[in-house]
C-alpha cells in the first residue's frame, strides 16, 4: 500500500513542462534542482519554440 504524501513541494521542469515533486535525495539541494530527470537536463538547450510563419 502506498503512503500518501500530499504536502511535498513541486516544481515545473523547463524542458518538458511537467511538474515534479520533492525527493529525499534532493533535500539539501532542492533550491538548485531545475530539471525532472537526467534526460531533460541533457536536452536543456535543444528545446526551442516552434515557429508558425509558414
Amino acid at each position: 500500500m502506498a503512503h500518501n504524501k500530499p504536502n511535498l513541494p513541486s516544481k515545473l521542469c523547463p524542458v518538458c513542462q511537467r511538474p515534479f515533486n520533492w525527493r529525499k535525495k534532493w533535500a539539501k539541494v532542492w533550491d538548485e534542482v531545475r530539471y525532472c530527470s537526467q534526460r531533460c537536463r541533457g536536452q536543456r538547450g535543444a528545446a526551442q519554440p516552434q515557429q508558425s510563419d509558414r
